[in-house]
C-alpha cells in the first residue's frame, strides 16, 4: 500500500486563504455587528435618561404639591402673625433662661459627682506616682551608697524635696 500524500504548508495556506477569500460573511458580520451593539447602547441609555426624567417630574410634581399642601392654613393673617411673636418671644425666654442654667451649672449635683469621681481618681494616681518616686529613691539609695549627696542634689533638681508625702482624699 501506498502511502497516502498530505497537503504540503504552502497548499494548506493558498487553500485557507482561498477560502478566506471567497467567504464574504466573515467580513459582513464584523461590519454589521458593531454598530448595532453601538446603536443598542445608544438606546439603552435614552431610555434610562427619559426614565430618569419621568422620575424626576412626578418628584417634582410631588413636591409642587405637598408645598401647596402645607401653604394651607398658613396665610398671613393677624392671628398667625400675632401667634409668631409669641412663639419669638418664648424662644427668646427659653434662651434666656438656658443661658441662665448654664451660669449654675457649676453647682448642678451630677456635675459636683463627676468632681468628686474625678479628684479621687487624681488623688489615687497622684499617690501611685509619689509611690513610685519613693521606690527609685529608696533602689537608687540602696544600690548607689557612695552617690547619695549627687542623688539628692538631682532630686532637688527635678522638684522632689523632703516634704513631698502622700496626698489624703479628705484633704481635697
Amino acid at each position: 500500500m501506498s502511502k497516502k500524500r498530505g497537503l504540503s504548508l504552502e497548499e494548506k495556506r493558498e487553500h485557507i486563504l482561498q477560502i478566506f477569500y471567497e467567504s464574504h460573511d466573515f467580513f459582513l458580520v464584523y461590519f454589521w455587528s458593531l454598530p448595532s451593539c453601538a446603536g443598542n447602547q445608544l438606546r439603552n441609555t435614552h431610555y434610562k435618561l427619559e426614565a430618569d426624567i419621568k422620575a424626576s417630574k412626578k418628584r417634582l410634581a410631588e413636591l409642587v404639591e405637598l408645598r401647596e399642601n402645607l401653604k394651607k392654613g398658613r396665610e398671613d393673617s393677624d392671628e398667625r402673625n400675632s401667634a409668631l411673636e409669641e412663639m419669638k418671644i418664648v424662644e427668646r425666654k427659653y434662651n434666656a433662661l438656658k443661658d441662665e442654667m448654664e451660669l449654675y451649672a457649676d453647682n448642678d449635683p451630677a456635675t459636683l459627682d463627676a468632681m468628686k469621681s474625678a479628684t479621687e481618681i487624681a488623688v489615687s494616681a497622684t499617690n501611685r506616682w509619689t509611690d513610685n518616686i519613693f521606690t527609685v529613691q529608696h533602689w537608687c539609695s540602696q544600690n548607689f551608697p557612695q552617690a547619695r549627696e549627687q542623688l539628692g542634689h538631682l532630686y532637688g533638681e527635678v522638684g522632689i524635696t523632703e516634704d513631698l508625702d502622700y496626698i489624703e482624699p479628705s484633704k481635697v
